[in-house]
């Protein structure tokens, strides 16, 4: 859910950014930092739909196990990275020996990554973010594809395309999570 905005010739730090997103024409708007270059997050009815639909399923499955929290759209700052400052449109982190800092970003990437096409999105792009996410500490990274009804699922070691009349699985970073990929379409 995000498109680029004008060519830039040298990379935004994150202290450009911030001060980019402090001026008055950017209030109300999402704006992600990649690689040093600004991206605007955008939504579509269908992308925020199946967002509303992820985000209910797991935080049913958190309810029922308290292993874990998930965040819609919280920003990732990590300390050491001057040029990301990214957003998923779902992230879960787990609990073990982490507390909620409620007024700060994510200081750390979480352990399952989620993000949700819109029209404006370039697949090349998502997969050039999963791939950030997992070699910065991310273990699962979903990409759901709304235009061909499909979600790639991506570990450190592994890729794998989920279709949709597939089943989405948590593995060992959410024991008994299920998902039938064909649920994402059913309120479209």
């Amino acid at each position: 859910m995000m498109h680029m905005l004008q060519a830039q010739t040298k990379p935004v730090t994150a202290e450009a950014f911030i001060a980019f997103l402090l001026q008055p024409e950017n209030e109300g708007r999402r704006f992600e930092l990649i690689n040093g270059e600004i991206v605007e997050k955008s939504a579509s009815q269908l992308s925020a739909l199946i967002a509303s639909l992820v985000n209910a399923v797991l935080y049913i499955y958190f309810q029922e196990r308290r292993t874990g929290w998930v965040f819609s759209n919280v920003s990732i700052n990590l300390p050491n990275d001057k040029l990301n400052d990214t957003i998923p449109d779902i992230s879960v982190v787990l609990k073990a020996g982490r507390q909620l800092d409620p007024n700060e970003p994510l200081t750390f990437m979480p352990d399952l990554a989620i993000e949700i096409k819109s029209p404006t999105d370039s697949l090349i792009k998502m997969r050039q973010k999963a791939n950030y996410y997992l070699e910065n500490g991310t273990k699962l990274v979903w990409l759901v594809d709304t235009q061909r009804q499909k979600v790639e699922v991506y570990t450190v070691d592994d890729t794998e395309i989920i279709e949709s009349s597939d089943t989405l699985y948590g593995g060992d970073l959410l024991p008994d999570f299920i998902l039938p990929v064909s649920d994402l379409w059913i309120q479209a």
